[in-house]
């Protein structure tokens, strides 16, 4: 930043905590991060482990008080409403100039409903949808891509929109007027979900016909099915090592969130007319999955074990040798 400024962040899940941690680490040393949570134990975690930096706060309004940027990361649409229009939300302090980023990733329609709230009491305070990609691994490394609901010719503010977001991530997308940062997010789910499932089928269909699931992952690499989760977050365990798949499917992206946002990709499409053929199968697929008990809290790759996949692969090609 090229001027120290104090930052608020709501929001301390599995995302907001390392995007959090990000810039304790980078901002100026004098910079001051005011951060609330409805878990105590996460302020906790992340006022001790930066004591001099990270202070904890009572409630949104409270981190509003105390901020000029404010950065929320919320699960739901309706979490994003409670914390910028509730009693004791971050509406209720005096925001006057100051800027405030939601990074969650919501509806569209209750994003609009906040900004709407927001440019009517303070018109002055600028309001911008960025939710973000690149996932739990993404956020710890600090390489996500924020996905900006600003056009490419809005200068108010996007030096300093991406000069923070530089602290926690590699990249910046303008996608346009607001709520656009949101439409791209909920296409992108949409496909990664759908390939998810698509990429547990085909691996599972080489592997059942003999195939070395490694051997599969270099031909889709090489040919025209490559993409990034077969690259970088393959469902099957020990093909990419640094993927949740092989790390019992922990720290990712949850499959009930993957769920979630299908939903709304879906709700989207159906607003804009859109036609999704495989829509309503991948939902239910990720709907059943994140009821399963051998499924649920896991990273969404885990319809692969879902689905039935060979997650012990490497012992039966151990004892064929």
């Amino acid at each position: 930043m090229t001027k120290t400024k104090a930052i608020g962040f709501i929001g301390l899940g599995n995302m907001g905590f390392w995007m959090v941690t990000n810039l304790a680490n980078k901002l100026p040393a004098n910079s001051k991060i005011h951060v609330f949570d409805i878990i105590p134990a996460l302020m906790d975690d992340i006022c001790t482990k930066y004591p001099e930096r990270v202070i904890g706060c009572s409630g949104p309004k409270d981190v509003a008080d105390k901020s000029d940027i404010i950065i929320t990361m919320l699960p739901e649409g309706r979490h994003v409403k409670e914390v910028y229009m509730g009693p004791g939300g971050i509406c209720s302090s005096d925001v006057g100039e100051k800027l405030l980023i939601d990074c969650s990733t919501i509806d569209t329609g209750s994003f609009l409903e906040v900004k709407d709230h927001i440019t009517k009491k303070f018109p002055r305070t600028s309001f911008y949808d960025a939710p973000v990609s690149g996932g739990v691994i993404g956020a710890e490394r600090g390489t996500i891509a924020f996905f900006l609901g600003c056009a490419e010719d809005d200068t108010n503010d996007i030096q300093e929109l991406k000069q923070l977001f530089s602290l926690m991530g590699s990249k910046v997308i303008q996608c346009g007027g607001a709520s656009f940062g949101l439409a791209a997010k909920l296409s992108n789910n949409y496909l990664s979900g759908m390939i998810s499932i698509i990429a547990s089928e085909a691996m599972d269909m080489g592997m059942r016909s003999g195939l070395d699931p490694r051997v599969l992952a270099r031909v889709y690499a090489a040919g025209t099915a490559q993409n990034t989760i077969c690259d970088s977050f393959n469902p099957v365990p020990g093909i990419s090592p640094d993927a949740p798949s092989s790390n019992g499917y922990r720290n990712g992206f949850k499959v009930q969130l993957m769920k979630r946002d299908i939903s709304l990709a879906l709700d989207m499409a159906r607003r804009v007319g859109s036609t999704n053929v495989m829509g309503s199968v991948g939902l239910q697929t990720f709907k059943e999955a994140s009821e399963d008990e051998r499924c649920k809290d896991s990273d969404s790759r885990v319809v692969f074990r879902y689905l039935g996949g060979n997650e012990d692969w490497m012992a039966d090609y151990k004892n064929k040798n």
